[in-house]
């Protein structure tokens, strides 16, 4: 039995087949970068994602044959107005990324005691209402959202519990839309999508050959958490793709409060499931992959992002240097959004390898940093930590986070463990497997790396200290 897992990122999308032995075969990739606009701008246009997505389903269904079910996982909180009746996008769709609404989260938390960051769905589907054309008939969703409603040939409009929690409208004790939220945003609740469960049949995807059900809907970095198997309390992962996403699996006890924690860390829905909601906390690192971007596009002191490791093991310290990677502020666990990069401990005798590890470690620093963040907030002990997302393959750095945290690194098999997770969710609900943790046992981690040395914790702590604050009116800025 098989499971069609369609995958929509930042920056692509693909669909693949996962058997049940956790094997991911016949990938169909096609890149889908959102538009910028202007600065601060993020859009792409749901109508050609539509369309990417059914060729890239099809094509994967047509190598693999009939599959069981669907699942879907997808990023997080961009958004997307659409007429329900026609399927036609009101305007463009706004991604998570987008700034355009600074100001109205400003404003909801001045005027309504409402905490709101730019990346979530509520301020955006206010901005959409006020500023695109629609009829009766509008509706908005997530990527989610709008996948099933491509696939099921305009039938399904739902979204699952991991999605929905973050798009800043949900009400984590009624587990529905928040009346309070929406009537602040100017939403009416008939335009949001039904709230259903991450593992359950939803409905069939009529527009793929056989109409096999959807049968799973997850958000990416909860799609990922499941894909490592995290699904005891305390089992963490961190992505390290573009920015780095730590995920802690916290159990089945709802939290307090929906609002960002003491340690910076936000409460968050792992999946949901017939058995109800399971928990989970998030830390993020605004920038992780983008600082070697930046030392290869910019910088130009290596040729690619895979040359960092043959550098940075040219030598086996960074001999004091240090760098802080804060090109777009500092996230948990205090966020700055006035922070930017620095980098200390220069001298003569200084070389590229030398820059390059240290930019490798600081990545790696801020990885703990999240990690005792996410220990902090939830309470629970992290004693190894399972990784994916591009960075994962590098082994300096994967070293190099053994050290800062101390734990060892499991290596996941794939580097995109949020397939296997949409995979394992849609899989327990048609009875691929029995259970979800007999689903999760199907993973391996490639490799297991333990800590070989320690980096000092406490010079890093001074210079992320002189990172901060280098824009002021930035840093004033709290969601």
């Amino acid at each position: 039995m098989s499971i069609l897992v369609i995958d929509v990122g930042t920056s692509g999308l693909r669909a693949s087949v996962v058997r049940d032995t956790g094997a991911i075969e016949h990938l169909r990739y096609e890149a889908f970068a959102p538009q910028s606009p202007a600065p601060g701008l993020v859009e792409f246009d749901a109508q050609l994602m539509r369309d990417a997505v059914l060729r890239v389903s099809t094509a994967a269904l047509q190598a693999a044959g009939s599959v069981s079910a669907v699942g879907i996982t997808n990023q997080r909180a961009s958004t997307i107005m659409w007429d329900k009746a026609t399927g036609i996008p009101c305007g463009p769709a706004l991604g998570w990324q987008d700034l355009r609404t600074v100001m109205e989260c400003i404003m909801a938390r001045s005027e309504h005691n409402m905490s709101l960051a730019p990346n979530q769905t509520a301020t955006k589907a206010s901005w959409m209402l006020k500023n695109y054309s629609h009829s009766a008939n509008v509706c908005f969703g997530t990527v989610d959202t709008w996948v099933a409603f491509v696939l099921s040939n305009g039938e399904l409009h739902v979204t699952d519990h991991s999605n929905a929690a973050v798009t800043g409208l949900y009400d984590a004790n009624t587990h529905q839309w928040s009346s309070r939220a929406l009537d602040i945003m100017g939403v009416d609740v008939a335009m949001m999508p039904n709230v259903v469960a991450s593992s359950g049949i939803i409905g069939a995807a009529t527009a793929l050959p056989g109409a096999p059900p959807i049968a799973a809907l997850i958000g990416d970095q909860q799609g990922s958490l499941i894909g490592q198997g995290c699904i005891t309390a305390g089992k963490t992962k961190i992505t390290f793709g573009t920015g780095g996403m730590l995920d802690t699996f916290t159990g089945s006890t709802a939290p307090t409060s929906a609002n960002r924690l003491q340690g910076g860390t936000f409460p968050i829905v792992a999946y949901s499931d017939a058995h109800g909601i399971h928990w989970g906390n998030e830390a993020i690192m605004l920038s992780a992959g983008t600082n070697i971007d930046w030392l290869c596009t910019d910088m130009q002191l290596i040729d690619s992002p895979e040359h960092s490791h043959e550098v940075a093991s040219q030598v086996e310290t960074s001999d004091g240097v240090v760098y802080v990677p804060a090109l777009l502020g500092l996230g948990t666990p205090k966020w700055d959004y006035g922070a930017r990069g620095t980098l200390l401990g220069i001298t003569r005798g200084t070389s590229r390898a030398h820059i390059v590890r240290a930019v490798l470690e600081g990545i790696a620093h801020r990885g703990a940093d999240m990690v005792d963040a996410s220990q902090s907030d939830s309470g629970l002990t992290i004693d190894r930590i399972r990784i994916d997302g591009g960075m994962s393959k590098n082994p300096t750095f994967v070293q190099a986070l053994a050290n800062a945290t101390q734990r060892t690194v499991e290596v996941s098999p794939v580097t995109e463990a949020t397939t296997l997770g949409a995979a394992f969710l849609a899989g327990v609900a048609v009875g691929t497997w029995k259970t979800l943790p007999d689903a999760v046992s199907t993973w391996k981690p490639a490799q297991q790396i333990a800590p070989s040395a320690v980096l000092n914790r406490d010079q890093w702590a001074s210079a992320i200290s002189r990172a901060g604050g280098w824009i002021p009116e930035l840093s004033g800025l709290d969601f």
